[in-house]
């Protein structure tokens, strides 16, 4: 979505709402593409005091597996961003302002790469995942296999014999 931003640089009180619905189903995040449902953007583009400031929530479902037990995964999240645009910008850190040059604001771009710095990098099914047996896989969530813990190898014995 472009959205032109011009006149919010040159009115002061000036404000826009952002409302939209984004599909980033093709988006990959590891080897997978977990948002199958549109992304909500919900915010406000607005000129306060000559600032012009963007802040919005990016609403969607992951759809997935837990990164310990591969069990299905469906999360809600809601991320909130917040950014500070200029229309040119002279030795300062680019990372801190957003720069509009042509008064063209491209906010699928900008949606997109906030979610994926955002984004955790370990979905789990619950904090207290137990994760898949070393030995066997079996989902230890379900039921405990009874496997003997794997045993170190005997290359580094001596090793340990120095900690003890």
């Amino acid at each position: 979505m472009l959205i032109d931003v011009k006149q919010l640089f040159d009115v002061e009180g000036e404000a826009r709402r952002v409302d939209y619905e984004l599909d980033l189903s093709g988006m990959e995040l590891g080897t997978m593409c977990p948002l199958s449902k549109p992304v909500a953007i919900r915010g406000e583009i607005c000129n306060r005091a000559g600032v012009v400031t963007l802040r919005y929530t990016a609403s969607f479902v992951y759809e997935g597996v837990c990164d310990r037990c591969l069990e299905p995964v469906i999360r809600p999240f809601a991320m909130d961003f917040e950014h500070t645009l200029v229309t040119r910008l002279e030795g300062e850190d680019q990372d801190e302002f957003l720069v509009i040059e042509d008064g063209k604001l491209e906010m699928d771009e900008l949606v997109r790469s906030d979610i994926l710095l955002e984004f955790p990098t370990k979905i789990l099914c619950g904090e207290d995942c137990k994760g898949l047996c070393p030995v066997c896989g079996t989902n230890r969530n379900i039921r405990d296999c009874g496997c003997r813990k794997p045993q170190p190898d005997p290359r580094l014995a001596a090793l340990k014999e120095l900690l003890d």
